[in-house]
């Protein structure tokens, strides 16, 4: 028998699934995966779709798990899985969860795309402050092992890279084009600082970072699920450049570096990844709107027509950042992109994995395949319709687009005196 147990702490509330009910009803809320005698393994961002999918990868390799998120994951838990529910700007929630952990796999952060990506107090909240926090809590505890989730978005900044390695320097901190990115490139250099960093018992703490493509798969719930609502909506387009190219993760691949750089902080391994970032993806650069092709079509749309240049997507992306800022108070509305994103899927910027497959015996099992997403949407009952669901939305974007567009080109035309 089974039920929630929740914990409070100071300042939050943490949730306990899946612990097990004595005889007599009373609750118990020891950690149960502590006296298995196996290895214990925490994902921070557990309740999202990569962190859940590493989580349970983890736990098919005979590891306990525990995940941790401010979110319930939307799957159902499997063996050897608990989950706890933790703000990790809270530290004292934080370093009370990090108790006999073998390792830590941190993969929460926020701001990633749409609306939140605007959100800057929350973002640096997150993303660097719950870093700071999973660190101390790791010295504190006498965790030995961590791998950062970071992201392409520490190097690259809308400039051209083709075929990058992790020689390149840092982006400077002023030219990131948004907050995530920025506060990403903050806590990955935190997490490499505190490489050796002695524990409070007198262990050391080895860490490491993956730089991760876009992650794709069958239930991905950020992403793709704002690409197929703006398909049905008649509001997906081609950004200028076809023949630019990106790289993409399959969350199976995801989680294979992650176990694999695990691995690699350990004395068996040689401590080979201890102090140094990969990026990781599925090795196969691809225009991005060829890449959601198999998906367009699978889902019974033809490929759009509209095609935009850079400049004018870019400007349209500044300008409804300016009104998320002024209007969001009221209305928070979900931006049809940001900056950021139209230098992701416009500009071209792809990364060797060469050192991920020597170093961590990486190897991508699954390259660019939507076919799982596609029967996922599918089964999921979204395909086309016989008659467009929102023409009139479409028509109405279509026209503020003309009107931006004039706009720009009238920006350019000198005044007559």
């Amino acid at each position: 028998m089974y039920k929630v147990v929740e914990l409070k702490s100071k300042d939050t509330m943490v949730v306990l699934r899946s612990k097990k009910v004595t005889d007599d009803g009373a609750a118990n809320t020891s950690n149960s995966l502590l006296d298995s005698g196996q290895e214990v393994h925490l994902v921070t961002g557990g309740g999202g779709f990569a962190g859940f999918w590493l989580g349970r990868s983890l736990a098919e390799q005979g590891h306990k798990v525990m995940l941790v998120d401010v979110r319930e994951p939307l799957w159902p838990l499997k063996p050897n899985m608990e989950f706890y529910k933790c703000d990790l700007t809270d530290r004292l929630s934080v370093t009370e969860l990090f108790e006999r952990i073998d390792c830590v796999y941190h993969m929460a952060s926020y701001g990633m795309s749409g609306r939140e990506q605007l959100d800057r107090p929350r973002i640096e909240a997150v993303n660097i402050g719950g870093t700071s926090n999973v660190i101390a809590a790791c010295i504190e505890k006498d965790v030995t092992r961590l791998v950062y989730t970071s992201t392409y978005n520490t190097v690259f900044g809308g400039q051209t890279i083709k075929n990058g390695d992790e020689s390149l320097e840092f982006l400077p901190l002023d030219q990131h084009p948004d907050h995530y990115s920025r506060t990403k490139s903050i806590a990955e250099q935190k997490v490499l600082a505190s490489n050796l960093t002695p524990t409070q018992s007198g262990k050391t703490l080895r860490t490491c970072a993956l730089r991760l493509a876009a992650v794709y798969g069958p239930g991905e719930t950020r992403h793709i699920p704002r690409i197929v609502n703006n398909i049905e909506q008649g509001l997906f387009f081609i950004i200028y450049k076809k023949e630019s190219l990106q790289d993409f993760l399959h969350v199976e691949n995801l989680a294979q570096a992650h176990r694999k750089a695990g691995e690699a902080l350990t004395e068996t391994k040689g401590y080979v990844s201890a102090g140094k970032s990969y990026f990781v993806s599925d090795d196969c650069p691809v225009n991005t709107f060829t890449f959601f092709q198999p998906l367009i079509v699978g889902l019974g749309y033809p490929m759009p027509r509209l095609t935009i240049p850079l400049s004018v997507i870019y400007f349209v992306a500044f300008v409804t950042e300016w009104l998320h800022y002024l209007i969001s108070p009221v209305y928070n509305f979900q931006p049809l992109l940001t900056r950021t994103e139209v230098y992701k899927t416009g500009v071209t910027h792809y990364f060797s994995i060469e050192k991920a497959r020597k170093e961590l015996g990486y190897s991508p099992t699954i390259q660019n395949d939507l076919s799982e997403v596609v029967r996922h949407y599918i089964t999921m009952g979204r395909q086309k319709q016989t008659k467009p669901p929102s023409s009139f939305l479409y028509w109405v974007i279509n026209i503020i687009f003309m009107f931006m567009f004039a706009a720009l080109i009238m920006s350019f035309i000198p005044l007559v005196k």
